[in-house]
């Protein structure tokens, strides 16, 4: 694109105002297409904390400790015995860290 020197330069309160303006064009050329929401549908997608999930059907198959693992007793999580820093406190690498 060729620049046209000899023209008159605007200054920066006039380029200011004109990028709001252009700003503002945009904004609500963006809003324009968008398709409001439902706000009761977007409701029922969130969990509240303490939501009665007695309906909920558990997807993850438990398993019982295993002989090759522990439970430490700081973080409660169960470990292979590789990750067991104390074997008297029972307690993992990353608690005793």
């Amino acid at each position: 694109m060729a620049t046209d020197y000899d023209a008159p330069r605007k200054t920066d309160e006039e380029q200011s105002e004109e990028s709001i303006e252009e700003l503002k064009a945009r904004r609500h050329d963006k809003n324009s297409g968008k398709v409001d929401e439902d706000e009761a549908e977007a409701a029922e997608s969130f969990e509240l904390p303490g939501a009665d999930l007695s309906h909920e059907e558990l997807a993850v198959e438990v398993k019982p400790k295993q002989e090759d693992e522990f439970t430490c007793m700081s973080c409660f999580l169960v470990h292979h015995r590789s990750q067991l820093a104390d074997t008297k406190k029972m307690i993992c690498r990353d608690c005793a860290a």
